[in-house]
């Protein structure tokens, strides 16, 4: 396409060129004809006034030298009354020339060795009709027409020379966008989900490069979000799982005991390569829409409830606050119940039986927080236990459980701290915006923690004060 392009142009440049540059060359090599026999009429002219008032040699001859050149101008005088013809300067011309404008009486050009000759007639006061003639060399007729042609060469090598590089530089900006969106696509389908065109190059091009990146970025999120889902929807299997593995640890000793606590935790390890599969996705929540929402309270009293028979058969101490109204949050229910089942999932799974635990629902002006703490071991570096993908370092651990209930603070606006509870052990703060504001800057404090930069709230005071389990 971009040789193309230029063939296309040189060819009708180089047209355009001959059809200008060769009529105009010869209206310039006519021009300069014209003006050397003008020249010559006018040394002709400056003559005859003299010739109509005498014939005397010796004041024609001062009249033509005064006029032109003795070599190039000559005056022809026919024989009259009691005189011979009178020939002044040097004749070129012949005698069958002369005679012939004298005979017509109006001016001619003849050919002549180096030139032409300008043959003008002039009528005498005796009636008679002289002749002057005028040399015109070659060289002043062809004078400054090679320059001009030398110039309208150049000018139309230029032009031609210059339409070329235009329409090659015209055709790499169409060519090379044209090029970078098909090893662009050609990249996408090898399976390079990175593979992006820049936004360049004339309006169509640019816009297609435009529309490419987006779709590309739509493969990619659609990708992510499949993985997403399925890290997701996995990590909330280990809800049933550890119900299924605190019964079959209760069903004693035999066989089938045995087979199904085997059972069970290939379950477990199966759910978690599903989870480690699928760990590298992008995390996307979707902020609640207008209207939606739920009952945190409410959500919050039936997870216990669900929790509170498998805490009674491990011998757990566990503690309820703050739900006992209503506290409305700007996240779907579904949502926050996969949050909090993944928090106390991690209870019953990374703690002894017997440890305690507690959840506790803070409602403020502008932010509702959710504090689940417990009194095991607790988490040595909160940091990593919230990189996605990686969990605390424990057996069984991705994080995955962490990073949801973190999506699901940040699509408020809010976040996910991890500190030491008041209990002993672990202490999640899950804190949701109302009004789905970004917060304000924070800094990393001591034990892992993040704390805000402004001073603390009553509502962050109140969830420090500790709580003793009933």
């Amino acid at each position: 396409m971009r040789w193309a392009l230029v063939k296309v142009s040189l060819a009708v440049t180089a047209m355009v060129v001959v059809a200008f540059a060769v009529p105009l060359g010869l209206v310039i090599r006519e021009m300069a004809r014209d003006r050397a026999f003008s020249n010559a009429e006018r040394e002709a002219a400056a003559v005859a006034p003299a010739l109509s008032i005498t014939t005397d040699r010796d004041q024609l001859e001062r009249v033509v030298a005064s006029a032109g050149s003795d070599a190039a101008m000559a005056v022809h005088i026919p024989a009259g009354d009691g005189s011979g013809a009178l020939d002044i300067g040097e004749r070129r011309a012949g005698a069958e020339d002369i005679a012939a404008v004298r005979k017509l009486g109006r001016a001619s050009t003849s050919a002549v060795s180096g030139g032409s000759a300008l043959l003008q007639p002039v009528a005498l006061s005796t009636g008679e009709i002289a002749v002057v003639e005028v040399f015109v060399p070659e060289s002043e007729v062809t004078n400054g027409v090679g320059t001009a042609w030398a110039v309208l060469a150049g000018v139309g090598v230029a032009l031609i020379l210059g339409s070329v590089a235009v329409a090659d530089r015209l055709g790499v900006r169409m060519v090379r966008p044209a090029q970078r969106l098909v090893e662009g696509a050609h990249e996408l389908g090898e399976g390079k989900l990175g593979a992006r065109v820049p936004e360049e190059g004339p309006n169509e091009l640019r816009l297609a490069a435009v529309a490419f990146n987006s779709m590309a970025d739509q493969v990619v999120q659609l990708l992510a979000n499949e993985r997403e889902l399925a890290a997701d929807l996995s990590h909330r299997l280990r809800t049933p799982l550890t119900v299924l593995r605190l019964n079959a640890a209760s069903l004693g000793d035999g066989p089938a005991a045995e087979q199904t606590r085997a059972a069970v935790e290939q379950l477990e390890r199966e759910v978690d390569t599903i989870i480690r599969t699928a760990r590298d996705a992008k995390p996307q929540t979707a902020a609640a829409g207008p209207g939606a929402g739920c009952d945190a309270a409410e959500v919050v009293r039936e997870r216990m409830a669900f929790w509170s028979a498998l805490a009674e058969d491990e011998g757990r101490k566990w503690r309820v606050a703050g739900a006992d109204r209503p506290v409305r949050i700007p996240v779907a229910r579904a949502d926050l119940a996969a949050a909090l089942d993944a928090l106390l999932g991690n209870v019953f799974r990374h703690t002894a039986e017997g440890t305690a635990f507690a959840v506790d629902v803070h409602n403020g002006e502008d932010a509702v927080i959710v504090l689940v703490s417990d009194a095991g071991p607790g988490i040595p570096d909160p940091e990593r236990a919230m990189a996605r993908g990686r969990g605390s370092g424990s057996d069984g651990s991705t994080g995955l459980g962490l990073d949801i209930v973190r999506r699901l603070a940040e699509s408020t606006g809010g976040d996910v701290r991890i500190g030491s509870s008041v209990l002993g052990g672990t202490e999640v703060r899950i804190w949701l915006q109302l009004d789905g504001r970004e917060r304000a800057p924070r800094r990393r404090g001591h034990r892992g923690t993040v704390r805000r930069r402004r001073g603390p709230s009553r509502l962050t005071a109140s969830f420090n004060r500790p709580r003793s389990l009933p």
